[in-house]
């Protein structure tokens, strides 16, 4: 890391006491992709990694001109915020009519936040410790000054003061569970002089002169005497700056775990701030060693980290994959965590969207198996393996794969374990199946149906590596070729059949399904679901009757013209961002297809392919991410295909080679070991690959880095060009 650039590069930035040397976490751009491309923006979010407590910017968007109030602790990704906070400048009798403020000169880090709140004149500031954190008021302009404490669950939560402690309780409520209460310890330094209650609000009164404010405050889903615990075990003082100077120097060495040498600055914010999204989740709720399971009762975590909050459509394609090379130990306790979440819950069931107070249960299929198989075959295996394979048999077989839909089987999961694919309903016909949501998300009948197939075949390959009975692992093996059901040799798309056997006609592949294609496909249209074979590959090269077939349907992709067909973006407002021909890099599903090329034998195709999915959707700007971000989902894309390689199918130890955009990355690893990628030559126009050697032993043959090789801490050079050797990694 050149230091000296890095600090020339921090001049003019914002700042506070004490100074320190620049780091790689001054690299991170949190603005990025806070105006949107349609979908949901990124948040300025604040917090250490993967910790308990969370804030987010209140604005949820940077267009936004109005915040309502400014809420203290958000337990879900991109959910709403609790402990809501308005502080204000008016007369007591005027305390509780309605709040709103302006805002601006906002400064968000991954460790500190400030804002200037313009309509009562007020700073608002905030460092985060792990299940704490220090907030303060700074008051600029005469009159009475309060903070008035509002509540989302009005009926069930409460506050109370006592001289300078806030004590509070607010109800979380997922889509599934039972309700999580979160609970609030505050301490201020300085002693209101006055306390008001309206309703669900309590407003605190201070001084009239200008005056700064300081809370220092503890969070926890256990009981209010633990989060008076959790606040007495981590802060002392009401140091606001130095609690930022340690959140900094945290993030500073857990990023740091990557080194990047070359590219650009831009490059580097782009990649920093990719990495510090990925750490955003699972959070680890473990308090003093004890945490609230999903059957409401307090359970000891016996040594093993308690994470919640994951979806795992998202997760499992990149973002798990990339823990699994940076923090083995605590992707086991995940893991781990997830067979208690399915041994705590009524049903027994593996969660798939598992947040603090039980599976929100969104999006379609369930990827669990995946990450095990994925864990497993990497050497992640301190957990009980068959206790996690036999809590997933038994929700592949008692729970429904309808989208969105929490419950037991249906006739449509029936149908599809004696056909091997979800029934499609025609055009204007109506929904018979309870459970379906007719409204909005509909069968996505193809997507379900891929889906499957790849958590079958997870199951299958997982089953036999741990030593299942032959018969459960044949059932699964079977599954995993449903996929092919669906295709339509004539067209060479996944095609939605009926009930009857018969494909829907007609049909267009551009616009079809009603809204984000979600009668047959999952928020992106046939194009995309093309390619969503992950664990088979081979199966699709077969299926286009060879290599050259598939991959003139990949150039196909990238040059249909969407042109005036407003109705595409009107239905796809996933598929309709970051748009390349008719290629979305704003959806989870398209990320592996880049790759695909070089399955076809045409590598060099893919390092152009990826590369320009940087350039053109990952930026160091407000409009630098093109789809929902999602917690690292979309993230981890970017950091696998900025060091150069990408897990395309997790579940196999290996990756495929893209670009690397650095001339050198080194990888710290947990077991003391470094992993170096060295490609000197590595610039805008030197994206492809000449030559690749592990240990000096030239790799030329193949496309694939193995797994075992970046764990063991292998060196890995890569000559790079700024053309291509049509030749390189071809079997």
């Amino acid at each position: 890391m050149n230091r000296l650039n890095l600090v020339a590069a921090m001049v003019g930035a914002a700042s506070f006491a004490p100074v320190l040397q620049a780091g790689v976490v001054d690299y991170v751009n949190p603005d990025i992709g806070s105006i949107s491309h349609m979908l949901v923006p990124t948040l300025r979010t604040v917090q250490r990694p993967n910790a308990q407590f969370r804030f987010n910017a209140p604005e949820r968007q940077y267009t936004e001109d109005r915040i309502s109030a400014v809420g203290l602790h958000c337990p879900s990704h991109r959910g709403i915020s609790y402990f809501l906070v308005q502080p204000s400048v008016c007369a007591e009798n005027d305390v509780f009519k309605a709040w709103a403020s302006t805002w601006d000169q906002e400064h968000a880090r991954p460790y500190r936040y400030d804002i200037w709140l313009d309509t009562p004149g007020v700073v608002f500031a905030l460092a985060p410790g792990e299940k704490t954190a220090i907030a303060s008021f700074t008051f600029e302009r005469k009159g009475r000054h309060s903070l008035v404490f509002g509540l989302r669950d009005a009926k069930n939560g409460s506050y109370a003061v006592d001289g300078r402690v806030l004590r509070g309780m607010d109800v979380h409520r997922g889509q599934h569970g039972l309700p999580a209460n979160m609970y609030l310890y505050a301490e201020f330094d300085v002693a209101p002089s006055a306390v008001k209650v309206s309703g669900s609000k309590t407003a605190i009164f201070f001084g009239e002169a200008p005056e700064t404010v300081r809370m220092r405050f503890g969070i926890s889903y256990l009981s209010a005497e633990q989060a008076a615990v959790n606040l007495a075990a981590e802060i002392r003082d009401f140091d606001l700056e130095s609690l930022a100077v340690a959140a900094r120097r945290r993030w500073d060495s857990v990023l740091g775990q990557i080194e990047v040498e070359g590219g650009t600055r831009d490059e580097r914010s782009v990649f920093y701030t990719a990495l510090w999204r990925c750490y955003e989740r699972m959070m680890n709720i473990t308090e003093s060693g004890r945490y609230r399971g999903y059957d409401g009762k307090i359970h000891a975590s016996d040594g093993v980290d308690y994470y919640v909050d994951d979806w795992t459509w998202d997760t499992f394609r990149a973002a798990h994959p990339l823990m699994t090379i940076l923090r083995p130990k605590a992707e086991s306790a995940k893991l781990a965590s997830y067979i208690r979440m399915a041994d705590q819950n009524p049903e027994k069931w593996m969660p798939v969207f598992p947040g603090v107070s039980g599976d929100a249960h969104c999006m379609v299929n369930r990827h669990p198996a995946i990450m095990f198989l994925d864990a497993w075959r990497k050497g992640i295996r301190d957990y009980d393996a068959r206790r996690a394979f036999e809590r997933m048999d038994h929700t592949e077989e008692t729970e429904s794969l309808v989208p969105w839909h929490r419950g037991p089987l249906t006739e449509l999961d029936r149908f599809y374990k004696e056909h091997g694919y979800y029934p499609a309903l025609r055009p204007g016909e109506k929904e018979t199946v309870n459970g379906v949501n007719t409204s909005w998300e509909r069968r996505q009948t193809v997507s379900v149906t891929q889906g499957a197939s790849y958590d079958a075949w997870a199951l299958a390959e997982f089953g036999r590596e741990i030593g299942v009975a032959n018969e459960t692992v044949a059932k699964y093996a079977k599954r995993a070729k449903d996929y092919a059901n669906l295709w339509n040799p004539k067209t060479q798309f996944f095609h939605p059949k009926d009930s009857s056997g018969a494909f829907i006609e007609p049909f267009d592949y551009l616009v079809c399904g009603g809204f984000g294609a979600r009668n047959y496909y999952t928020e992106n249209n046939a194009w995309t679901y093309i390619w969503d074979v992950q664990h088979d590959i081979p199966g699709l090269i077969r299926l286009f009757g060879g290599a050259q077939a598939m991959s003139r349907k990949l150039d196909a992709m990238l040059n249909v013209n969407v042109g005036k067909r407003w109705e595409f973006c009107a239905q796809m407002p996933d598929g309709c961002t970051g748009l390349m021909g008719v290629f979305s890099m704003a959806n989870e599903p398209s990320f592996h297809i880049p790759y695909l090329y070089n399955c076809t034998g045409e590598p060099w195709k893919t390092q152009k392919f990826v590369r320009k999915t940087i350039e053109c959707w990952f930026r160091n700007d407000r409009m630098g991410m093109c789809g929902d971000e999602d917690g690292g989902g979309m993230s981890a894309y970017a950091v696998f295909s900025m060091m150069g390689f990408y897990p395309v199918t997790p579940g196999l130890p290996e990756y495929q080679w893209g670009s690397p955009v650095f001339s050198k990355v080194t990888i710290h690893l947990e077991n003391g070991s470094d992993f170096v990628l060295s490609a000197p030559k590595a610039s805008k126009d030197a994206k492809y690959i000449r030559s690749v050697t592990v240990d000096g032993a030239a790799a030329n043959g193949t496309t694939v880095l193995k797994h075992a090789d970046v764990a063991r801490g292998a060196r890995v050079d890569v000559e790079m060009s700024t053309r291509p050797d049509m030749s390189w990694g071809r079997k």
